[in-house]
């Protein structure tokens, strides 16, 4: 077994510290954030890697910064660790971490390297539409993500599955592939591959992406917009003033509505040509609203009014009321 120092924060890095705990592999320490405030109170709590490692009472650092902290790292160095396995740690590791454990530091990566490097791999991949995504285990260096990939495995993207799904699935392929990669290194069987120059990168996710524009967007990248930012934020637009989000949301064509919707087959052209975009077209009571896109139209099942919890539209629907013809702007 591995002598191993642990850095990772959210749950989706709970899930590979569990993994290589109950693996065997000797953990001789877990690094995490600091307790930051979170809730209505804004109590101090504890990242998910910290209670866990509590838990198994683990010895555990939180380290405000990594870099130029000379007490820390000559820490790190005392432990003299074969490996350190770093998942979703949230800070860059300096050279002098990188050069301290016996056969590197290994990363888990939650994208098909060298496709998506940066902070939010899940969400651009689901709101860019793809239909694979995955998990790779790679060397760290001192660039972005770029280091030599060592294990990869893929998973399919239903049609319906929101980020925080896909986050869920990922992290359980996660901790079972730094497992087997771990195996790998001990076996002196772990290959290494360079991932080229063909790469992509992507970005910290902003607060005005969340907001719909209705004009430059069909109802496939609003659903794909609407699944990526769930459960971080969510799309958003206003209606009367009062901003409005969506959480659960399907895409149809044209065709797709005027056939499930007969009534509206006469005024197919109508609505495709003369029709805002943002415009509430249909109301099902029990079930959703339709409004048209920029092309096709999106049902909305899940909604939250303005300082409101997220509901069912149907819930919604009974103390809100709202009519066809309204345009969301």
């Amino acid at each position: 077994m591995l002598n191993i120092v642990f850095m990772g924060t959210p749950d989706f890095a709970q899930e590979s510290l569990k993994s290589i705990y109950e693996a065997g592999h000797n953990i001789l320490s877990v690094v995490t954030t600091v307790d930051k405030p979170k809730g209505r109170g804004m109590k101090l709590s504890p990242s998910p890697v910290k209670e866990y490692a509590l838990e198994k009472k683990l010895k555990l650092y939180q380290p405000e910064k990594i870099k130029d902290n000379k007490e820390f790292i000559e820490e790190i160095e005392k432990l003299n660790p074969d490996v350190i396995c770093v998942v979703a740690y949230g800070k860059i590791l300096p050279k002098e971490i990188l050069s301290i454990p016996k056969y590197g530091c290994v990363n888990v990566h939650p994208s098909l390297l060298p496709k998506y490097r940066g902070s939010t791999p899940i969400q651009t991949a689901i709101i860019n539409g793809d239909k694979i995504t995955g998990v790779t285990t790679m060397y760290i260096d001192e660039g972005l993500d770029s280091g030599d990939m060592i294990l990869q495995e893929e998973i399919e993207i239903e049609d319906n599955e929101t980020a925080g799904v896909v986050w869920d699935k990922l992290a359980k392929i996660g901790a079972e592939l730094l497992v087997k990669t771990l195996n790998q290194i001990e076996n002196g069987t772990a290959e290494r591959k360079a991932q080229g120059e063909n790469y992509t990168v992507t970005h910290l996710l902003d607060k005005s992406m969340s907001k719909i524009n209705w004009d430059k967007i069909d109802a496939v990248q609003i659903k794909n917009l609407s699944r990526g930012l769930n459960p971080i934020m969510g799309v958003y637009s206003t209606l009367n003033g009062k901003k409005i989000k969506f959480w659960d949301v399907d895409a149809l064509s044209l065709d797709e509505f005027v056939n499930k919707f007969n009534e509206f087959k006469s005024y197919k052209e109508r609505l495709e040509n003369e029709v805002t975009a943002g415009t509430i077209v249909y109301i099902d009571y029990k079930e959703a609203i339709y409004i048209k896109a920029g092309s096709g139209i999106i049902k909305v099942k899940e909604i939250q009014g303005e300082n409101a919890k997220r509901m069912p539209t149907s819930e919604f629907l009974k103390g809100n009321k709202l009519e066809t013809s309204e345009t969301f702007e």
